[in-house]
C-alpha cells in the first residue's frame, strides 16, 4: 500500500494567498451532485480496535491491504504515521509505593502542569473567565522539565519524579484514538461511481472478517448512522403495516378485509426494491420514503375493490362473481389513481443536478413500485378475498357446529290411567 497517510480530515486546509482574486466567483458544478445516497460519491470510514497501537495499526493495514483490489472503493488510506516526536514515560510502580506515591496522583500532577487543568471560574463584569493552572512555558520545554517535576507523597514530602520513573523518546503518532476502552485506528476510502454505502459496508466488512480475537471493527461517520438506522427502519415499516392494518380493521370491524388488503403490499415493495436494483439505486432514507407512500396507496386501491365486493354481497351475489365485478368494476378509479401517481413521480425519477439522487430515489420507488402495484392489486388482490372469505366461512360454521344446542322443554311424563 505503500507509506499511510493522514487522515483527509485533518490534513492542512489553509487557504491560498488570495492576491489577484478579488474580481473572481466560485460557482459549484451541477453535474457534482448532492447528497451521495445514490452511490457514486462519498466517502467510508471505520476504526480497527486493538490492546495496543501497534496491533491495531498492523490490523487496520491488513484490512486496507485487503480491500486494495475490491471492486468499489478507491483512495484507501490508513491514519496511522508514527513520525511525530514523542516521549514515553515508564513507571516503576512498585518503587512509587515505596516513596508513598499513586499513579493518579502522578498523572493529576503532570496533567495540571503540562496539560492545564480547569480548577474553577472567575467573575468580573458580568462576565465568567475559566481559572487555567499549568506550569509557565519555560519549565515545560524539554524532557529534562518534566524529570524535575517534584510531587508530593502521602507523608507530605516532596518526590522528583526522575527517583522512580524514566522517559524514554522515539517517533509516536499525533493523536491515540479509543472505543470501548481500545486503541483504534481510523481508515478511510472513496466510493467508486455506481457503489452506495451498504454494498461497501459489506465488502469492508467481508474483509475483516478473519481479524484475530480481540480485534474490533468500529463503524465512522454515515456508516455509523446507518449501521445504526436500520433497526429503526424496520421498525418504521412495521408500524406503518400496524398503523394501516388497525384503521381498516375498526373501519371494516373485521380483521379478515383488512389481512385481504394487507397481503398485496409486500408484492408491491417487492417490485420498489427491483426497481431500485434495476436502475442502480440504493435503499436509502429517501427510497424508504417513498415505499411508506407506496403502502398508503396500495392499501386505498385494495380497498375500492374489497369494499365494493362486500357491498356486492349483501345484495345477494356470490363471492366468486362479487370479487370478479369488484376488481372489473373499480379498474377505471384504480387505474386513474396510478396513471395520475406515477406521471407525477416521472419527474423525480429523471431528475438530475445538484441533490438528484434523493429526488430520483423516491421517484423509482414511486414509478416502479405502483406499477406493479397496479397488476397485483386487480389481479391478486380478488384471488385472496376469495381464499381468506372461504378460509373464514369454514371457520365460522365449524365454531357454529361445536356450539351446544340449548335444550328444549322437557315433557311430562304421562300419568297411568285410573
Amino acid at each position: 500500500m505503500g507509506r499511510p497517510r493522514g487522515r483527509r480530515g485533518r490534513r492542512d486546509r489553509r487557504p491560498a494567498p488570495a492576491s489577484g482574486c478579488a474580481d473572481r466567483s466560485v460557482q459549484l458544478d451541477p453535474a457534482l451532485g448532492g447528497l451521495g445516497l445514490g452511490g457514486g460519491s462519498g466517502s467510508i470510514s471505520w476504526s480497527i480496535g486493538g490492546p495496543d497501537l501497534e496491533r491495531a495499526a498492523l490490523w487496520a493495514e491488513d484490512v486496507a491491504a485487503r480491500l486494495a483490489d475490491a471492486p468499489g472503493l478507491s483512495g484507501i488510506e490508513v491514519d496511522y504515521a508514527a513520525n511525530q516526536p514523542g516521549a514515553s514515560l515508564s513507571i516503576d510502580r512498585t518503587r512509587a509505593q515505596d516513596l508513598g506515591l499513586d499513579s493518579e496522583t502522578v498523572a493529576q500532577t503532570l496533567q495540571v502542569l503540562f496539560a492545564s487543568r480547569t480548577v474553577g471560574e472567575y467573575s468580573s463584569d458580568g462576565r465568567q473567565y475559566p481559572v487555567i493552572l499549568q506550569a509557565a512555558a519555560e519549565d515545560r520545554d524539554s524532557v529534562q522539565d518534566m524529570l524535575s517535576v517534584m510531587i508530593r507523597n502521602t507523608r507530605g514530602d516532596l518526590i522528583p519524579l526522575s527517583a522512580f520513573a524514566e522517559i524514554a523518546t522515539g517517533a509516536t503518532v499525533p493523536e491515540i484514538n479509543r472505543y470501548d476502552r481500545l486503541i483504534s485506528v481510523e481508515t478511510e476510502a472513496d466510493l467508486v461511481e455506481g457503489t452506495d454505502l451498504a454494498r461497501a459496508i459489506a465488502t469492508v466488512e467481508a474483509a475483516a472478517v478473519d481479524l484475530p480475537a480481540g480485534a474490533l471493527l468500529v463503524w465512522r461517520g454515515q456508516a455509523a448512522d446507518y449501521q445504526d438506522n436500520q433497526g429503526g427502519v424496520a421498525t418504521v415499516f412495521a408500524m406503518a403495516l400496524m398503523i394501516v392494518f388497525l384503521v381498516l380493521a375498526a373501519q371494516f370491524e373485521s380483521f379478515r378485509t383488512p389481512l385481504t388488503i394487507m397481503l398485496t403490499v409486500p408484492l408491491g415493495l417487492a417490485g420498489a426494491v427491483a426497481t431500485l436494483w434495476l436502475t442502480g439505486a440504493s435503499v436509502n432514507i429517501f427510497s424508504q420514503v417513498g415505499m411508506i407512500l407506496l403502502i398508503g396507496i396500495m392499501a386505498k386501491n385494495g380497498i375500492l375493490i374489497v369494499e365494493f365486493a362486500n357491498q356486492l354481497r349483501e345484495e345477494g351475489r356470490d363471492l366468486v362473481s362479487a370479487a370478479r365485478e369488484g376488481a372489473v368494476t373499480r379498474l377505471r378509479p384504480v387505474l386513474m389513481t396510478t396513471i395520475a401517481t406515477v406521471l407525477g413521480a416521472v419527474p423525480l425519477a429523471t431528475a438530475s443536478g445538484a441533490g438528484a439522487e434523493s429526488r430520483r430515489a423516491i421517484g423509482a420507488v414511486i414509478v416502479g413500485g405502483l406499477s406493479l402495484a397496479f397488476i397485483l392489486t386487480l389481479l391478486l388482490t380478488p384471488v385472496i378475498y376469495v381464499l381468506i372469505e372461504r378460509i373464514g366461512r369454514r371457520g365460522d360454521a365449524v365454531d357454529a357446529a361445536s356450539d351446544p344446542q340449548p335444550a328444549g322443554p322437557r315433557q311430562a311424563a304421562p300419568q297411568p290411567a285410573e
